[in-house]
């Protein structure tokens, strides 16, 4: 039996990397694609409806699959340091994979715009933490600044090599279902996500696309067992930080979605040719509809994701149920991230579901007879 050691050896012919660079890996990938029954039933739709939850890769996000790439790529040429802006995951994954490597990780964070959970990883990692006063945009704007005069690597979605990474997800789905789904939906923050699944797609149906920032549509694709289909792409942001709504960057996006919670995506050209191409579309979410699509996804499926990913799963029910997609389609959403991220969110109001009572057998029936 071959040990599984991640994507890049899983799919180095596919992936733009020297033969002789050495994967700088946690065993990212082979995420579960979860088809969802009791939640299907609960909502009266009728589709096909599968998740593909990011929430299992080494630090329980999407950001591993391309964190592995541009590490990868940057120790391969020398890099003794990377850097980068962060909401939390990405910076998780920095120093994740940074700590991996042996090599320093610096990541700016905004001012008390980040999940606890996310920022013990960078901290326990050894990250060297900068805390901006500002949001994430600040931040983005400042790591590309800095990049530029210091010996450090920008790991960034700007960084083409995280994209090369995550478009690897589109590859495990259409292995998983023996084609690409009919549509695919994802949360949206600074667009790389969505970008990268479509160059995944795009390479599978052995086509170019003008949204691959590293060839630009001149990629030489694997063309055996490819299939023609791509699926029609549709991105969901928080309606608080919803530039692609807007027309335009959001000054001061606020959200619950704290991993989507930007206001000027790296990848806004990208994603708008995406959409063109796919013959998809982007749409927002309400916090209540957010946060009421996590908690119904945990209680009807047992799948907890941070806030942020659910928005993928609310945009999709809303539009299967006004008939937008249509009934009977085979549906992806992505789940971005773990629910342990954040879960700060969940417990906010306390614990309602708890039951206090006497340290005795009949007491703790009562509640068992009650219930059941």
């Amino acid at each position: 039996m071959t040990r599984y050691t991640g994507i890049i050896d899983a799919y180095r012919s596919r992936l733009p990397l020297p033969p002789e660079a050495k994967a700088i890996s946690l065993g990212e990938g082979r995420t579960p694609l979860i088809k969802l029954d009791n939640l299907v039933r609960h909502e009266g739709v009728e589709a096909d409806i599968y998740v593909k939850f990011e929430g299992t890769n080494p630090t329980g996000s999407f950001k591993d699959r391309g964190m592995t790439m541009a590490v990868t790529e940057a120790v391969h040429r020398g890099a003794k340091a990377i850097l980068c802006a962060s909401t939390g995951n990405t910076s998780a994954a920095a120093a994740a994979y940074a700590a991996r490597a042996g090599i320093k990780s610096f990541v700016l964070i905004p001012e008390g715009k980040i999940a606890m959970g996310k920022l013990a990883q960078a901290v326990v990692h050894g990250a060297t933490i900068v805390q901006v006063r500002g949001n994430f945009d600040d931040g983005m704007r400042l790591v590309k600044e800095v990049s530029e005069t210091s010996p450090v690597v920008l790991v960034n979605s700007v960084n083409p090599y995280r994209l090369q990474g995550q478009k690897t997800a589109a590859f495990e789905i259409v292995e998983a279902l023996g084609e690409a789904p009919d549509y695919h939906c994802l949360p949206v923050g600074n667009a790389g996500n969505i970008t990268a699944h479509w160059i995944g797609y795009s390479e599978c149906a052995g086509t170019g696309t003008q949204a691959c920032l590293l060839c630009k549509g001149n990629c030489t694709f694997c063309q055996t067992g490819s299939t023609p289909k791509r699926p029609k792409m549709i991105g969901y942001q928080a309606a608080g930080s919803a530039p692609f709504m807007r027309g335009a960057a959001v000054k001061n996006p606020e959200t619950v979605a704290t991993a989507i919670r930007i206001g000027d995506p790296q990848s806004w050209d990208p994603a708008w040719i995406v959409q063109k191409e796919s013959g998809g579309w982007f749409d927002e979410c309400t916090d209540a509809e957010i946060l009421a699509c996590q908690r119904l996804l945990a209680e009807q499926e047992g799948v907890f994701c941070e806030p942020a990913s659910a928005t993928s799963l609310a945009g999709a029910l809303r539009d299967l149920k006004s008939g937008k997609i249509p009934a009977g389609s085979t549906v992806v959403c992505t789940l971005t991230g773990n629910g342990m991220k954040d879960p700060d969110i969940i417990l906010k109001g306390g614990f309602p579901a708890m039951i206090e009572v006497d340290a005795v057998k009949s007491a703790v029936e009562r509640v068992l007879v009650d219930r059941l």
